[in-house]
């Protein structure tokens, strides 16, 4: 299931980043890489913000599509 769909409060472990390898690369840089823990904090105006590696980071909803938990 694609991150984007994921509600406030809910996540899992990432499981596959699908994209180009540009998209892959700036996902991996931001931290989302496969096996690691993300949980959805809130998702406002587009923009879907995520608790991961004990940091906070915001992605567009875009984004958010290409990470699968």
């Amino acid at each position: 299931m694609p991150l984007s769909l994921l509600g406030p409060g809910n996540g899992g472990r990432i499981r596959r980043i699908s994209g180009s390898g540009d998209v892959r690369r700036f996902l991996g840089n931001l931290g989302f890489v496969e096996g690691m823990d993300v949980s959805v904090i809130s998702d406002i105006g587009g923009n879907v913000i995520v608790s991961l590696l004990d940091s906070r980071v915001a992605i567009n909803r875009e984004m958010a599509s290409h990470i699968y938990v």
